[in-house]
């Protein structure tokens, strides 16, 4: 060792680094490769950093899937230790629902339920298989008795949306009829499973089946297979045929929503249902593809119902419980296990009312020694405009002779009645005619009978017919409305838009998915098949200055002394005040004078409107006061075949149309229901203009005489297109400054002419047009044509007697 003065240097970085490995932080003598050792002499792996700290490594995620394992497994475990078999529960046997008016009086109670059990050996095979490939194909063929797959399923598209889906076996739904019951929650859902899985073990497939085919809810009241081949067919389970027992396994999925009886429009759901049925039997070899081929929908009979449900009591029970599944409030099979109070708006008095004017009004003027009345049936619904509250329902003379409510069904067309939501919807929508000019209550149309609907192109092919062929000739939109003229209003529903009119009349309160609700000219005269409920609601909404909001039929409902919660109503201004006020203004003129003055016997300021269906199937009349929205509906249908059917002769009249019966009925009605009420004055704000007669100005001609004005004056007709203002009787020489007269006409004499007269070039006689038209030939005995002035504007020459032979378009 030297012994020199040693001196203390900081350590060279560099030589650390080589010392080490590099700069690598590897082991010295590896080069960079290898791996750093630990206590043991083991390799350790890299420290992680950053946001790789806050990502699970695969272990964590395995431990933590094995954990969740071995909790759910020991869940199911515990569970099915702890669960066991209960006794049958009380919805084995349902309790009566009670129905109840509005003042807590009874109207009805629903009976004992009805179920009668058979063997499995009684059901034909046929039947079974029907059952089978329309709930569980695979019950037979697969030992669980629980199908996770398609509870999974099921769950998750209910939760996504996608619409609920039955993922129960039969074996479980087996277990939910007879044990536990209806509800939907989780915990009844894993009881449901783990006793299902218990009884799959405990006893046999045919046992398990043959008490899900006696338990189940087919509709009509009636649990069980055998119930429900009386209840549809009048037969035993034993005489069904392959047809009839494919369609009471579709009854299975949703009853009321297959009925085709009693709700007419479900028949295409139901054959779609139907056609599922057979396809799956077709599929599993269950039914040769010959014979499936020839199988036809067996319509169902009426159902008989039980005499506790005579009179209208049937009806109202039938349309609370629609109500309340339709509205999602209850649905059907949980509300037939029985239980329930359900307190409803309707007033017992205005109920009896209504059944009292039915029968004088209608029913007292059949004979049974006149074929055609036989083919009567009326229907009515009374509203409260401002609650929404039903507070009378007719659905027919007797619920346990003719089954189907004509209240609620929803297959005959509602005919003039409809015309209203037009003049409504042309008013929101500030529509004008064809040739430019605002729509308003006086507004003058062409009448004429036939008269083709122009649009855009020109005239169209649709070409609809008056009433009794009568040509009405130029006449204002509340006069048409009076009449009721059909030409008239299918021109305006092309000027306005029939989209615009449909999208009105669902505004108002008739449903989109109501049967030939069609956007098209013709949506004017009411092919549309609403039920009469739903246009008792629309008039409400006219009624209450354009504020809608949808019917009420319940009001409370409670069991075992809870209440169940029923849902807010919500309501919105559906069109404007000013658009409502003017329709009702329209229709009290015709009450006063039009089609509908029978209705004057209600003694009060009232509106309303006549309608007549297509072959006189039907006739309406509906109306309101301020505080009271009402339709009456007299239909035709033949009571062996249940087709529609005219109404010539019924009643010993030769036709029975809106302002007859139906409009009697209503004012006799409205009258008792409101008898205890002062009477009340409607308070209308209109467009300006609107509630005033129709009366025509004088206006100074250029000679200095006063001639009424041809802008407003309704009584004098007009070869102008659809919704022009009609001339006056007499024109001056002298045209109007700004008018051209538009030349002569040809074909002046006997057969009428329809040449074009002159061009205006700043027409703006009549109706201020910006450019002048052309004229138009007159018809026989006519002296000259006129000009048109642009956009209403129409100048003519002195007219002869016969005009109207050689009236152009």
């Amino acid at each position: 060792m030297s012994d020199a003065p040693q001196h203390w240097a900081p350590r060279d970085p560099s030589d650390a680094a080589a010392a080490s490995g590099g700069d690598r932080g590897e082991p010295p003598g590896t080069n960079g490769k290898g791996a750093k050792s630990g206590k043991n002499g083991k390799k350790q792996r890299p420290r992680r950093t950053g946001w790789r700290r806050a990502v699970p490594t695969w272990r964590m995620v395995l431990g933590t899937v094995l954990g969740l394992g071995l909790l759910l497994a020991g869940g199911i475990f515990a569970g099915y230790q702890l669960v066991d078999i209960p006794a049958a529960n009380a919805s084995a046997t349902a309790q009566s629902n009670v129905y109840l008016y509005n003042d807590g009086s009874v109207i009805a109670r629903d009976g004992d339920v009805n179920r009668e059990k058979v063997k499995l050996s009684q059901v034909p095979m046929t039947v079974q298989h029907a059952v089978l490939a329309a709930e569980d194909r695979d019950f037979y063929s697969d030992g669980r008795a629980v199908d996770v797959k398609a509870m999974v399923r099921a769950g998750w598209n209910t939760v996504t949306g996608k619409g609920k889906q039955g993922g129960s076996t039969i074996t479980q739904q087996y277990v939910k009829n007879y044990y536990l019951g209806q509800e939907r929650t989780v915990l009844r859902k894993a009881k449901e499973a783990i006793i299902a899985v218990k009884l799959n073990r405990e006893v046999t497939k045919d046992q398990i089946f043959e008490g899900y085919l006696n338990t189940s809810y087919f509709g009509r009241n009636a649990y069980g297979v055998q119930a429900a081949a009386q209840a549809y067919y009048g037969k035993n389970v034993e005489d069904l045929s392959t047809a009839e027992g494919a369609y009471l396994a579709s009854l299975l999925n949703a009853p009321s929503a297959y009925d085709v009886v009693a709700h007419p429009d479900n028949k295409p759901a139901a054959q779609r249902r139907w056609n599922y049925v057979l396809d799956g039997m077709v599929k599993e070899d269950w039914l040769p593809a010959a014979e499936r081929a020839t199988t036809r929908f067996p319509t169902p009979g009426e159902a008989k119902p039980s005499t506790g449900l005579s009179g209208q009591r049937g009806y109202i029970v039938q349309a609370v419980e629609d109500y309340l599944d339709r509205r999602g409030i209850l649905d059907e099979k949980t509300l037939a296990t029985g239980g329930y109070r359900i307190t409803t708006t309707l007033d017992k008095a205005k109920q009896d009312a209504f059944v009292k004017a039915v029968d004088t009004n209608v029913m007292s003027k059949t004979s049974t020694g006149r074929k055609a009345d036989r083919n009567v049936r009326v229907g009515g619904a009374s509203i409260v405009p401002d609650t929404g509250a039903v507070v009378a329902l007719y659905g027919g003379i007797d619920y346990t002779k003719q089954y189907v409510s004509n209240a609620t069904r929803r297959d005959y067309q509602v005919g003039s009645v409809f015309k209203p939501f037009v003049l409504t919807s042309a008013v929101v929508n500030d529509s004008t005619t064809q040739d430019g000019r605002p729509i308003t209550p006086n507004t003058v149309y062409d009448g004429t009978n036939k008269r083709a609907v122009v649009g855009p192109q020109g005239a169209t092919d649709y070409a609809p017919a008056n009433e009794d062929d009568v040509d009405h000739g130029d006449i204002t939109v509340r006069t048409a409305t009076d009449e009721s003229v059909n030409s008239v209003y299918a021109q305006m529903a092309q000027d306005v838009g029939p989209g615009k009119v449909r999208d009105t009349a669902i505004a108002l309160g008739i449903p989109a998915d109501t049967p030939d609700l069609t956007a098209s000219p013709s949506i004017a005269l009411g092919p549309a098949n609403a039920s009469v409920l739903d246009m008792t609601e629309a008039y409400a909404t006219l009624a209450d200055h354009g504020r809608h909001g949808p019917y009420v039929l319940v009001e409370k409902i409670t069991k075992d002394g809870a209440e169940v919660e029923l849902p807010e109503r919500a309501t919105d201004q559906a069109v404007s005040r000013e658009a409502a006020d003017t329709t009702t203004a329209v229709l009290r003129s015709v009450v006063e004078g039009g089609t509908g003055t029978a209705a004057q016997a209600v003694g009060r300021p009232a509106v309303g409107k006549t309608g007549t269906a297509e072959e006189d199937r039907a006739a309406w009349f509906a109306g309101y006061t301020p505080d009271l929205a009402t339709v009456v509906a007299v239909m035709g249908q033949n009571p062996d075949t249940g087709a529609q059917t005219s109404l010539y002769g019924a009643l010993g009249l030769p036709r029975i149309n809106g302002g007859g019966a139906p409009a009697e009925t209503w004012a006799a009605y409205t009258e008792a229901a409101l008898r205890s009420s002062p009477a009340q004055e409607f308070d209308l704000e209109t467009m300006p203009g609107s509630d005033e007669e129709d009366e025509p100005l004088l206006e100074e001609n250029p000679d200095g005489s006063a001639e009424p004005s041809a802008a407003s004056d309704p009584t004098t007709p007009s070869t102008a297109p659809s919704g022009a203002t009609p001339s006056s009787p007499t024109v001056s020489s002298a045209p109007p400054a700004g008018a051209d007269t538009g030349g002569t006409g040809g074909n002046d004499g006997a057969t009428g002419g329809n040449a074009s007269g002159g061009s205006g070039e700043t027409g703006n006689a009549e109706g201020g047009g910006s450019t002048g038209g052309d004229g138009g030939g007159n018809g026989g005995g006519g002296d000259s044509g006129g000009g048109n002035g642009g956009t209403g504007g129409f100048i003519e020459g002195a007219r002869g007697p016969d005009f109207p032979a050689g009236r152009p378009v």
